[in-house]
């Protein structure tokens, strides 16, 4: 029996080999020791793809400004005539001008539109959305903005307008720190965006091959097989019988079964839970209730509501800061008081019964 040097033991180097899941650190883009700072977000085009190919992305973001506006706004009579009388690019109307500010705020970080008034009495006129590849912030040395430039989508470096900070309803989307703009709601999303739909696509492309099936061919003459390959591929692409010379023993078939289903539609549903969280938009409010019991939609509901008021405040808060126009937006209706309601009408749910007290006792 051979001996074994327990002398010569050794160890693996892990610590070196695999590397530890690290994040990327980052600085805040605030304003510097220069006279100004420019901010232009060359990510828009990037944002933009995403919310336009993405279906659940492009249904949750449009889901939550409809959750805010769709119960419409109060205001004076004074202030209601001029806010209908807003067209902005010629058939918009006040409510569908801050439906695309907020769409646009989440999607690119800041949304812009040109404030037109009379220019004797001040009078608001017109709101007029803006690209935000088009706008940039310029911003002091103080971190306070100075004025907007619209610089040619085409690339020009020189300004085609530029506005003072009073021409310019400008809304941020979740400003941190000094930064001097904002950051898209798609930018902690990207990667389980991308992770669900590689899954689904993977899934897709499976069960679009396996309805392809294996054909085995006692075939040594490269070109009869060629010839063969083509007329099979053919017949397989237009959905045609193949006519084959010979025995059926001669060609066996063999098909190709895809994986169980749950393979991949487990992780599939777990980017989809995992994208609307991070969204910070249930799924619910989309209507998306079919793995949801009605209490368990209901409590999504009622834990989502602080984040849809706190929009509605800012939003308010804006369009009086920036409009100099005081307007109330309705609320959707709260589901507390329903539930509190129901809670109160079944007894059994309530506290404890007298009966919980003893169950289980003997007699």
């Amino acid at each position: 029996m051979a001996e074994h040097d327990i002398t010569q033991t050794t160890y693996t180097s892990m610590d070196t080999r695999v590397t530890d899941y690290s994040v990327t650190p980052m600085t805040i883009d605030a304003a510097g020791e220069q006279k100004e700072t420019y901010w232009d977000n060359f990510k828009w085009s990037q944002y933009l793809g995403y919310y336009k190919t993405i279906p659940e992305l492009k249904s949750a973001i449009n889901a939550l400004a409809t959750w805010i506006l769709g119960q419409g706004y109060d205001t004076d009579t004074r202030n209601r005539v001029i806010l209908e009388n807003i067209t902005g690019w010629g058939e918009d109307t006040f409510t569908s001008i801050l439906w695309n500010m907020i769409v646009t705020k989440k999607v690119a970080g800041d949304s812009f539109a040109e404030i037109i008034r009379d220019e004797k009495t001040g009078i608001l006129l017109n709101l007029k959305p803006l690209g935000p590849e088009s706008v940039r912030i310029v911003c002091n040395r103080k971190g306070k903005i100075i004025r907007y430039e619209q610089r040619s989508k085409t690339g020009t470096k020189e300004p085609k307008r530029t506005f003072r900070p009073e021409e310019i309803l400008h809304l941020c989307n979740d400003r941190i720190a000094d930064e001097i703009h904002g950051t898209s709601i798609i930018e902690a999303c990207q990667w389980v965006i991308d992770a669900r739909n590689e899954a689904m696509s993977d899934y897709r492309r499976i069960l679009h091959r396996s309805s392809i099936r294996i054909m085995y061919v006692d075939e040594d003459d490269k070109t009869r097989l060629a010839d063969l390959k083509r007329d099979y591929a053919e017949a397989i692409k237009k959905g045609e019988l193949l006519l084959l010379p010979g025995k059926k023993e001669q060609y066996p078939i063999e098909d190709l079964n895809p994986p169980a289903p749950e393979t991949f539609l487990g992780p599939i549903r777990y980017y989809e839970g995992f994208f609307y969280q991070a969204l910070g938009v249930p799924k619910v409010i989309l209507g998306g209730t079919a793995e949801n019991t009605e209490a368990s939609a209901k409590i999504s509901v009622v834990v989502y509501e602080p984040t849809f008021i706190r929009e509605i405040t800012e939003l308010e808060m804006d369009i009086w800061n920036q409009l100099g126009i005081r307007i109330t937006i309705k609320k959707q209706p709260s589901l507390m008081d329903n539930m509190q309601d129901l809670e109160s009408k079944n007894q059994a749910q309530v506290g404890f019964q007298p009966n919980d007290t003893i169950a289980g006792r003997g007699k």
